[in-house]
Order: structure tokens, then C-alpha cells, then sequence
């Protein structure tokens, strides 16, 4: 008997995705259901340190805390609308991609350059210095035609982000359960469809 090759491809997830990853998967969506980790000052404090982006000297405020889960909630749709989410409207993406061109207005990236390339960069320090990260990491996706492969899960309520690294790029879950339990319940939805047509 012939084994199957993996559906995976060669593809490595990028430097640059882990970054956006770690920064979506902080709310309490996910197969864990994990705190949101964006809740208050504190709590996002933690987090920082946690991932050892930040000190104990970092100042995180009431105000920070509800923008990271403002920048973090578009970016969301914006990767349920990768994965082809169908209550992502047009409208509702526009929305998420305005309110990332006013944060990215507020957080400038300046380009590096040395003898190896070029990349860009933030000048901010604390919590700023954070989105202009996040901001600077989606535009090397980007630029890398890689953008769309970063994905968030497509199964209600899940919506784990994860980097899709399917041959043909058609990865819409976040693993195998998340695509079982989707599989049922739309099946369950048409079986209820054609119940209801049925006459009796």
C-alpha cells in the first residue's frame, strides 16, 4: 500500500507571521478558549512580559489595552475574509480597513536599509512600538505575496489564526475538529433546509 503525501507543503510559516499570530491570539476565541489577554492595563502588561516583549518598566494604559483589541479585532476580519468567512461583508471589511489605516497614521514605519536588503521598522518604544511591529511584519507578508495565507479560522466560534500552509492554499480551519465539526453543522443546516421543503 502507497501512503498518502502530506497535504502540507514545504512552505516555512515566516518570522513575520509568528509575530502577527501572536499578537491576533491573545482573545478568547480559539480551541482553548483562553482569557483575553487584552482585558485591562494589567493584564496586557502581563502579556508583554510573558513574550518577552516588554519590561517591567513598560507602560501600558487603560487606553492602550482597548486599542490593541481594536487593532487586533480588525486584523481578525481581515483574516476571516482570508478564509473566505461568509459573514464577512464588504461592509464590515471596509470598516476593519479604515480603522488599520488610521492606526498605521498614527504609527509610521521607517525604512532600514543595509548592504543585505531592506526592511521596515518602528521608531516607537512601549505599547506604540508593539503595533508599529504588528503593522511592519503584515507588510513583509505582503510584500512577500504571503498576506492571504495568514488566516483565521472559519468554524463559529472559533477563529484561531493560524498560517495556512496547504499546497493549494485552501486552508480554512485551524485543524482537522474545527473542519469536522463545520462539515456537521452545515450538514445538519441543509438536512434542516430540506426538511422544511418537504411537504408533509
Amino acid at each position: 500500500m502507497v501512503a498518502r503525501k502530506s497535504e502540507q507543503s514545504p512552505l516555512t510559516q515566516p518570522s513575520a507571521a509568528d509575530v502577527v499570530l501572536q499578537f491576533v491570539n491573545t482573545h478568547t476565541a480559539g480551541p482553548h478558549r483562553l482569557a483575553e489577554r487584552f482585558a485591562s492595563a494589567e493584564v496586557m502588561h502581563a502579556w508583554l512580559l510573558e513574550n518577552a516583549l516588554g519590561s517591567q518598566t513598560t507602560r501600558v494604559t487603560e487606553a492602550d489595552a482597548a486599542g490593541a483589541r481594536a487593532l487586533r479585532d480588525a486584523l481578525i476580519t481581515v483574516l476571516l475574509a482570508h478564509s473566505g468567512d461568509k459573514d464577512i461583508t464588504p461592509e464590515v471589511l471596509a470598516q476593519a480597513e479604515e480603522h488599520l489605516r488610521r492606526v498605521a497614521s498614527r504609527h509610521p514605519l521607517v525604512t532600514v536599509v543595509t548592504a543585505s536588503g531592506a526592511s521596515l521598522e518602528t521608531t516607537q518604544t512601549d505599547v506604540p512600538g508593539l503595533f508599529g511591529t504588528v503593522l511592519a511584519s503584515v507588510t513583509e507578508l505582503a510584500q512577500a505575496g504571503l498576506w492571504d495565507r495568514v488566516r483565521a479560522c472559519r468554524n463559529q466560534p472559533c477563529h484561531f489564526c493560524f498560517f495556512d500552509r496547504t499546497r493549494n492554499s485552501s486552508g480554512v480551519y485551524c485543524g482537522p475538529k474545527c473542519g469536522s465539526q463545520a462539515s456537521m453543522r452545515a450538514y445538519r443546516q441543509r438536512k434542516k433546509e430540506l426538511a422544511a421543503e418537504t411537504p408533509t
